[in-house]
């Protein structure tokens, strides 16, 4: 039976045995549940072991060497959905200790298969939001890669802790902006869309691309954080019509 059909009650009881039996796994090293909670077809039950994993690292540290040994184990299964929790498990570990788990992204980036890759994202994007000194200084190195997709994707995962902190992100994204893949580009404009619309951000996002040299793109930047603020009217700090009379007003390249 799929998560989501279970009662709130019945939820809660699993989430409690995921967690007794993962832990009893780890302490006599032996893991087929658990490698079967990795590879479930329903991503709740996945979701739910990537998370107990991550709770059971600091909730036991002389633990913690054998689940480093056990997830670097798993990222070389052939299951995909076993990659893409291992990596999802590494980001939990990472809001915190990212260092420990850097080889879990550094892996992951060149994945076969786009769910781990995603994965990457997604971690990058939870870990960048309450730990962004050491998750920022690993993305910017990946910025000039020669592969379009990870230069792509880094842009990506850093969005969110731009969203409240763009300045944080704002040096790695002016990186990007000759990138020369219209994918990336793309990704970029977006980016700077999303990190416009919260309150006291817009001002930081156009002082920066103000410094910026691909007008252009700055161009399509500004038509992005309108259209923005006009899909999330209900969230945005400023309507579309004052984001696009800010941007007249402060953009020096005049887009509107």
């Amino acid at each position: 039976m799929a998560y989501y059909n279970l009662t709130a009650e019945e939820r809660a009881t699993l989430k409690i045995s995921m967690k007794e039996k993962i832990l009893q796994e780890l302490q006599v090293d032996q893991y087929p549940a658990t490698l079967h909670f990795f590879s479930d077809n329903d991503t709740y039950i996945r979701k739910n072991a990537y998370l107990l994993i991550g709770r059971l690292y600091f909730e036991n540290k002389e633990m913690q060497p054998i689940i480093i040994r056990q997830l670097k184990v798993w990222l070389n299964s052939n299951d995909n959905k076993v990659r893409q929790t291992v990596i999802n498990a590494a980001g939990e570990i990472g809001k915190k200790l990212f260092t420990t788990v850097q080889f879990f992204f550094d892996t992951g980036l060149t994945d076969i298969h786009h769910s781990p890759r995603n994965a990457v994202i997604g971690s990058i994007k939870k870990m960048g939001e309450v730990n962004p000194e050491p998750v920022l200084k690993w993305a910017r190195n990946y910025l000039h890669h020669p592969d379009k997709e990870i230069r792509r994707e880094i842009c990506h995962g850093i969005e969110l802790r731009g969203r409240t902190y763009p300045a944080d992100i704002l040096p790695l994204l002016k990186e990007l902006e000759h990138d020369p893949t219209l994918r990336v580009k793309n990704t970029l404009v977006h980016v700077l869309g999303q990190i416009s619309y919260k309150k006291n951000c817009l001002p930081i996002v156009v002082a920066h691309l103000n410094t910026w040299q691909n007008k252009e793109l700055v161009s399509k930047a500004a038509v992005e954080i309108v259209a923005v603020h006009h899909r999330y009217q209900q969230f945005a700090y400023l309507t579309a019509v004052a984001a696009q009379e800010y941007l007249n007003n402060h953009l020096q390249s005049g887009i509107f």
